[in-house]
């Protein structure tokens, strides 16, 4: 049995003493008593509720009174379309303003789209497909007022360096464009739901940090991989690491010729100049009959419909999936990224499952446009903010233009020399490589950076996929040390309040022997950490002080308070290592009293009899239990 609880003496009236044990014991039926929570399929079913008809409760409302449905239906589409909502306050000047923020972006997105279409390995007019359809979409269905839609370098390498393992671009580039526009419907399916069912934290395991160091490792084996552009060199390698890349240029310059070197291009001034500059260069000089590559052909017209060309029954359908898969998430994350940042900048609110749903239409839609992954880029979007632009017109500006130049144009970019798309390619990359946030990462946390360096150190010596697979698995890491160490803490009330603190935090704080109160720091009392919580609070009941007059010892808690108010679940193991943690104390004189669990927290603790095993011991507050212990006529139900 469970010794006696010490009591202090005190001279509170009856009737108080009376009204408080009643008041706490109608607080501690509130958190033994509360209604059944939701179900997981309630929840779920209520997200995608949401997230496709956020006025459906008021549609609902409107047709059981027989009233007017129109406006719900408008509010269901303003929410589906938020361009139906900010389109009713639109100016002539802010169309003057995303009309030159729109040619501003055309004029770089132009160049950018053939040299990122190259670097996916795929004909130069994917690039300028990718920067109609995508951008007109996201005008419509995206929440983001800056951010400039279409190909980027990071999503083009990806593509490239996974998907030529299973289809060669070179010995057979119809095939290999198919499964690109393949993996680009799935990356859409998997972007609409993560947005429909909510599950943007699957994106966020890769971290701020790992995408940092993902996005500089990729910049620079970007730049490497220009080298064949800028250099004219006909054979390189397909593999995308440091070591192969460099091996392939220093080969390659020891058996090139003198006439590959005679018009090495001045560096570009500004994309669109360079490509117009080089390519009359080239057309009056006829340099392509003198080594110099070219683009030649450009198919001009609209885009085409591509829903043929989608490989839903290919052999490698699964692995096409999975690079989708992957390819989704990189995009997703680089997007939000992008939008989160401008939209704090311009103070207002970013909607990440509103663009994620935007995301994957727009690429669902797009893969059946002869589009590949699209995404929101970082360079085009400060371009774009830098233009002043006012709203997501200037999206549908530029995609205008880039059709315009499509269906007119292309004939005049046959002479546009390679090496100026791959100088274009490389002034856009020192924007992915950003020193100052690498040194934060490094000076608020070691183990962020660890991941960053991962990632980086990943792409930069292996490969694409072994640089992202690093960040997960060390951002995994990260989250397994935390869940496993949080564990818990000593509390003590603070003076003069009636807050409990860590008393390694607040020294200060006073702690209420023989009541030992400990607080649980995790949200998830689980099979990673649940024996390590045990261990850990069984140390500390069970140490002993030396009574100073008779010289032998004597045990210092007769009670454990364990505030579970921070924990918001708990599985299976977790509930065997409370019982456990129960019966240990029992055995060792000393009682134990629950804090506040919450919702899900307390269901799962009765439908398991855990209550009823320490005697309904439940508070709503640490004082409440405090004053339970110190007072024994004040006790729980």
């Amino acid at each position: 049995m469970a010794a006696p609880l010490a009591t202090e003496t005190t001279s509170v009236p009856q009737e108080m003493v009376d009204l408080e044990q009643n008041g706490q014991a109608e607080r501690a039926r509130w958190v033994l008593n509360p209604p059944e929570p939701p179900s997981f399929w309630f929840e779920l079913v209520g997200s995608v509720r949401d997230a496709l008809l956020p006025d459906g409760s008021e549609l609902l409302r409107s047709f059981k009174n027989g009233e007017h449905v129109f406006k719900p239906f408008v509010s269901v589409l303003q929410a589906i379309f938020p361009i139906l909502v900010w389109s009713r306050n639109y100016k002539a000047t802010k169309f003057k303003n995303d009309v030159l923020a729109g040619l501003t972006l055309a004029s770089l997105c132009i160049p950018q789209g053939i040299g990122y279409a190259t670097l996916a390995k795929l004909d130069p007019q994917y690039g300028l497909y990718t920067s109609v359809i995508p951008p007109l979409i996201y005008a419509m269905m995206g929440t983001s007022r800056e951010i400039a839609i279409g190909p980027v370098a990071v999503v083009s390498l990806l593509l490239s360096s996974m998907i030529q393992k299973i289809e060669d671009p070179v010995s057979n580039p119809i095939a290999y464009r198919n499964l690109v526009l393949t993996a680009t419907f799935f990356a859409g399916i998997f972007q609409a739901t993560f947005g429909i069912f909510r599950l943007g934290f699957l994106v966020d395991f890769l971290s701020h940090s790992a995408i940092v160091g993902f996005m500089a490792g990729a910049a620079i084996v970007i730049g490497l991989q220009q080298l064949k552009g800028l250099l004219g060199i006909s054979h390189f390698t397909n593999k995308t690491d440091i070591i192969s890349v460099l091996k392939a240029t220093c080969i390659s310059a020891n058996h090139s010729g003198r006439k590959n070197k005679k018009l090495f291009w001045l560096p570009a001034i500004a994309p669109l100049v360079s490509v117009i500059l080089s390519t009359l260069i080239v057309y009056l000089t006829r340099a392509d009959k003198h080594g110099v590559n070219i683009i030649k052909h450009i198919k001009g017209g609209l885009n085409p419909s591509s829903i043929h060309h989608l490989q839903f029954t290919h052999p490698h359908i699964g692995q096409i999936a999975k690079i989708a898969l992957i390819v989704a998430a990189v995009a997703l994350t680089e997007a939000i990224a992008v939008g989160r940042s401008f939209a704090a900048v311009k103070g207002y609110q970013l909607d990440g499952n509103k663009e994620m749903v935007a995301m994957g239409v727009m690429n669902i839609f797009g893969s059946i446009s002869s589009c590949y992954v699209a995404t929101g880029s970082f360079s085009r979007s400060a371009v774009n903010i830098s233009a002043g632009c006012e709203t997501a017109v200037s999206n549908i500006v530029m995609a205008i233009t880039v059709m315009i130049c499509l269906e007119f144009m292309t004939r005049l970019l046959y002479f546009t020399p390679v090496a100026i798309l791959a100088s274009i390619i490389l002034s856009a990359l020192p924007g992915l490589i950003d020193v100052h946030e690498i040194c934060n990462i490094w000076k608020v946390d070691k183990l962020d950076f660890l991941a960053c360096v991962g990632a980086f150190l990943g792409v930069l010596f292996a490969s694409v996929e072994i640089g992202l697979l690093a960040a997960v698995a060390i951002s995994f890491m990260k989250i397994i040390i935390i869940s496993v160490g949080a564990g818990t803490e000593i509390v003590g009330r603070i003076p003069g309040t009636e807050v409990f603190g860590d008393v390694d935090q607040y020294p200060m704080a006073i702690k209420t022997p023989p009541v030992l109160i400990i607080r649980v720091k995790s949200g998830f009392l689980c099979f990673a950490n649940a024996n390590f919580v045990k261990q850990k609070i069984m140390k500390w009941a069970t140490m002993e002080e030396e009574d100073d007059t008779k010289g032998n010892r004597k045990r210092t808690f007769q009670l454990v308070i364990l505030d579970m108010s921070n924990l918001t679940n708990i599985d299976i193991a977790g509930i065997a290592s409370l019982k456990e943690l129960h019966k240990n104390l029992i055995s060792n004189g000393i009682e134990l009293a629950i804090i506040n669990p919450k919702w899900q927290v307390i269901q799962k603790l009765i439908l398991s009899n855990f209550v009823s095993k320490i005697g309904g011991k439940i508070f709503l507050t640490v004082g409440e239990a405090v004053d339970a212990c110190l007072h024994p006529k004040i006790t729980a139900i």
